[in-house]
C-alpha cells in the first residue's frame, strides 16, 4: 500500500490520521505475514525511534476496534497482528512458531454449509477461521 492508500484506510474507517498511525500501518503492510508487536517496534524504531512501545500497543489495539487488522494467537498464546482482512484459514507451523495464510473457498463453502445445518444453540457466528496446526515435512527425494 503506498501513503496515500494508507490514510485512505484510516479516513474510511473514521479514524484520525496521525504520523504514529500512518508509521505502525505502513510497518504491518510492509512485514506482512502476521507481525508480533516486537517486530513492529523494531522495524518502527529505525525511523521513528520517539514512538513509545505503549502508543504502539494502543494503535494496534484501535486498528482492531475498527476492523483494519486483527489479532491472531498462536498456540502458545504469542499474540500477531493480520492485515489481510480477505476470509482465509491458517497454517500454525509448531517448529518455527509460523503463522501462513491459506486461502480455500471450497473449505469456506464446506463450514459454511456446515453450520448453517447444524446451528449452535443460541449463538449468532460472526465469522469462521479454522487454524490447522502442524509442521513442515522434508521429503528426500531418491
Amino acid at each position: 500500500m503506498n501513503y496515500n492508500d494508507l490514510i485512505k484506510l484510516l479516513e474510511n474507517n473514521g479514524l484520525k490520521v496521525t504520523p504514529q498511525r500512518v508509521a505502525v500501518l505502513e510497518a504491518l503492510h510492509n512485514i506482512g505475514n502476521h507481525p508480533s508487536v516486537e517486530q513492529v517496534r523494531e522495524l518502527l524504531h529505525k525511523k521513528h525511534p520517539n514512538i513509545a512501545i505503549g502508543t504502539i500497543y494502543n494503535i494496534l489495539d484501535t486498528f482492531c476496534e475498527h476492523g483494519i487488522i486483527r489479532k491472531v494467537k498462536t498456540d502458545s498464546d504469542y499474540v500477531r497482528y493480520e492485515v489481510e482482512m480477505e476470509s482465509h484459514h491458517h497454517i500454525y507451523n509448531e517448529d518455527s512458531d509460523s503463522i501462513e495464510d491459506y486461502f480455500d473457498p471450497e473449505l469456506n463453502e464446506l463450514l459454511n454449509a456446515y453450520f448453517e445445518r447444524k446451528a449452535i444453540p443460541n449463538f449468532q457466528i460472526k465469522e469462521i477461521n479454522l487454524q490447522i496446526v502442524g509442521k513442515h515435512i522434508n521429503q528426500i527425494k531418491q
